[in-house]
């Protein structure tokens, strides 16, 4: 983990259930000293999603551990508690006041960055965020397109917008398939591909039109001062950074490229400059996302950039060393086992990044990931992953799986399991084959029976079950630094996240017996005094 200084871990962020207010927010030299910018924007799930992958109905099984895509879901009734760059909104706003805009977004985290960034976008032409449909003058539904249960999922949430509102603008990965969404909902009043920020904005003002500030009684100025760190969907002690946009990858079972293009990355200066702004808001771990985030600057041709004075090449080692420089927590998620990546596993074993890589192996079997058009050499990835345990011990490896990939006979299926044996990796979810419209791989032969699908999966989450209880048990009577994610006040526990766990996709570190000083966003060094499956139990002394 980074060298925390003592100042950074005893910093708290004053937070309530419903908004989050950094205490050490970012000045700048054109913002007044006296203000304090409400940057992060905590949403709720409104309505229960479509499941993600297929789930077992034995209760021992956790469904948040099977998140294959990372479900990131936040949807309208959450913005209630959505809250501007200068201040929340005003329930008892004057007539002319500025319009407001209702948002749902779903899919995964680098949805809900673009998400971030129109809200952030829409704020500063003077919108306000509205707190339910009826309190909407529109509604932005951002969506996923990736499986076809997301499809489905989105399709919906665009019918609820319709029916409940009446005024909705369609954005997102099934953006791309228009003609579908208008066929069904021939009421949409616009409808965007992914990550078209300005295209969203434009269509927002020619529906609603923008806000004339000088009639708005509520208009604060200082909205204008939003920081580069933007408004964060995610509670204000941790958010997502996403790297780049894209994929150069054609796996058969995938359409992401189709969707979001190839990889584009950003300079490394616009990156390091939103992480430093992150940092100055109260962010204490940086999630650093995109479709690969080990092939970052490829496209770039790794090009060089001046960063805080120095030259920063935009490149994956070069971005992690200068992350690092910040002294907070940095997790790596969607990265692929390429060998550079072992000079990135180096940084983590001399403790300059959270020793955690989130790598979406897919499977084993050498037939079925040449089928998926995946490096198919898993022999190579099990010496990687050893070698990586000797250079940083401490290393955890989360990992998605495919089950009931046309073609897959039995004995993949246990190839994979003897795999997961062997690789004993600490995080896996799993989610059943689907076709996805547009995928190479559904015109494979040999589909799998849905029967199948289903009994492989429950047979894959038990034995990863026993691994995942096996590994934590190793970690009782262990001393832990974890992140305050919630404080359960009646109880009197603190539930967290060591650097093992990723927030709402992994496990959690439950904390009994708190005092009343500990608050949301601070560190704290705790004992490990039992473990379940996949949670762990502590006890903390002040």
């Amino acid at each position: 983990m980074p060298n925390t200084s003592t100042e950074s871990v005893n910093t708290t962020v004053t937070t309530s259930p419903s908004t989050s207010t950094p205490t050490d927010s970012m000045p700048t030299d054109s913002m007044p000293t006296d203000f304090t910018p409400k940057d992060t924007a905590i949403l709720f799930n409104p309505a229960k999603p479509a499941a993600m992958s297929a789930q077992s109905s034995t209760d021992s099984i956790q469904p948040y551990h099977h998140k294959a895509n990372h479900n990131q879901n936040r949807s309208i009734e959450q913005s209630s508690d959505v809250v501007s760059a200068a201040s929340a909104v005003n329930v008892n706003a004057p007539v002319n006041a500025a319009p407001k805009i209702g948002f749902v977004s779903l899919g995964c985290p680098k949805a809900l960055v673009d998400s971030e960034r129109i809200i952030t976008e829409l704020s500063r032409d003077g919108y306000q965020v509205a707190s339910d449909y009826d309190g909407a003058d529109l509604v932005v539904v951002n969506t996923c397109g990736f499986i076809e249960s997301a499809v489905q999922e989105s399709l919906d949430a665009i019918g609820e917008a319709i029916s409940k509102n009446g005024k909705v603008i369609v954005t997102g990965c099934l953006g791309k398939e228009a003609d579908k969404i208008r066929e069904m909902h021939p009421a949409v009043l616009a409808v965007t591909g992914a990550h078209a920020y300005d295209e969203v904005i434009t269509a927002v003002a020619q529906h609603v039109p923008r806000p004339n500030r000088s009639l708005d009684a509520n208009y604060d100025p200082k909205i204008d001062l939003i920081n580069e760190a933007g408004i964060k969907l995610t509670p204000s002690h941790y958010a997502y950074l996403k790297i780049s946009e894209g994929c150069n990858h054609r796996c058969t079972f995938c359409i992401i490229p189709s969707l979001r293009g190839d990889l584009v990355s950003r300079p490394i200066d616009s990156v390091m400059n939103e992480a430093l702004a992150l940092k100055k808001a109260g962010v204490k771990e940086l999630l650093i996302i995109s479709q690969d985030t080990s092939a970052y600057g490829l496209d770039l041709k790794y090009k060089t950039s001046f960063w805080n004075g120095m030259p920063l090449k935009s490149k994956f080692y070069d971005l992690c060393q200068a992350l690092n420089d910040l002294g907070i927590w940095v997790r790596l998620h969607y990265v692929y086992p390429y060998p550079h990546v072992d000079k990135v596993v180096e940084l983590m074993g001399e403790k300059k990044l959270l020793p955690y890589l989130d790598i979406p192996f897919q499977h084993a079997s050498h037939r079925i990931l040449k089928a998926m058009k995946r490096p198919a050499h898993s022999e190579n990835t099990l010496a990687r992953i050893h070698a990586w345990r000797e250079i940083c011990p401490d290393i955890v490896i989360r990992s998605t799986f495919v089950v009931g990939f046309p073609g897959e006979t039995e004995e993949d299926f246990q190839c994979l399991l003897d795999w997961l044996v062997e690789a004993r990796l600490d995080r896996v979810g799993a989610f059943t084959y689907s076709e996805v419209e547009g995928a190479v791989a559904n015109d494979l032969p040999n589909h799998v029976p849905e029967e199948i699908k289903q009994e492989r999966y429950e047979r894959l989450m038990a034995l990863q079950q026993d691994i995942s209880a096996q590994k934590l048990q190793e970690k009782i009577g262990k001393t832990l630094m974890v992140l305050v994610d919630e404080i359960d006040s009646e109880e009197g526990v603190a539930i967290c996240r060591s650097y093992a766990d990723a927030p709402e996709i992994d496990g959690h570190v439950y904390v009994d017996d708190i005092t009343a000083e500990v608050k949301v966003g601070q560190f704290l060094t705790v004992t490990i005094d039992d473990a379940s499956e996949y949670d762990l139990f502590a006890s903390y002394q002040a």
